[in-house]
């Protein structure tokens, strides 16, 4: 067997609400934040000097269950968005994959962030990452951006990604990881490319013509 056999050799397909799973382990480390956050944020959080001078290298992992005490905003829209797009995607894919998909997703933004010396807390990369698979294998899908206005699910992908763009450059007073969207949009397009060869550009440039 070759090594491109073994990168794409499929899980057996099981389905064990995964989703919700992650939306559990999150809103119990929220609840711990309020309780204890410098100590939650301090140990769970990414932060660059902690993983280079004390070896905290669990940080590119434990980020992203980890959510600013002072915005319930914050976690309320990663995990519904979570909920929305991640169960469907989960259905399509299998938990096994599904999950592989949504940690390898976030901690490569981890190690994206850590190298470009950013600190980060929040979900959001591994979640933009499950949004653009799902727009990716559903790609007729409408969903309602801002919550108003329907349109395909790859043109609320590009709006976003526009958005995130926009931001990183303008944004200057708010503590929104843009950079970690970005990176969960690439990370998440060169996971569907090399382990199932989808070109989720490809695939929302036919969506658009139709």
């Amino acid at each position: 067997m070759s090594f491109n056999d073994i990168l794409r050799k499929p899980f057996r397909y099981s389905y064990n609400n995964v989703t919700m799973i992650l939306i559990i382990i999150n809103v119990i480390i929220f609840i711990f934040t309020l309780t204890i956050p410098n100590q939650i944020i301090y140990y769970l959080g990414l932060f660059s000097p902690l993983v280079f001078q004390k070896g905290f290298i669990w940080q590119i992992v434990t980020y992203m269950f980890v959510h600013s005490p002072s915005g319930f905003a914050h976690i309320l829209f990663n995990m519904l968005a979570l909920f929305l797009f991640g169960s469907l995607l989960e259905r399509r894919l299998g938990s096994k994959e599904y999950l592989l998909f949504y940690l390898v997703s976030g901690t490569l933004t981890g190690i994206l962030s850590l190298f470009l010396n950013m600190n980060v807390i929040g979900a959001s990369g591994a979640i933009f990452a499950v949004l653009l698979a799902s727009a990716t294998f559903f790609p007729e899908q409408r969903v309602l951006l801002f919550f108003v206005l329907p349109v395909k699910a790859p043109v609320a992908v590009i709006i976003f990604t526009g958005l995130s763009l926009v931001f990183l450059f303008t944004d200057r007073y708010t503590n929104i990881a843009h950079f970690a969207h970005l990176g969960g949009l690439v990370f998440g397009y060169l996971y569907l490319l090399i382990r199932f060869r989808i070109n989720s550009i490809k695939v929302f440039i036919d969506s658009l013509k139709r």
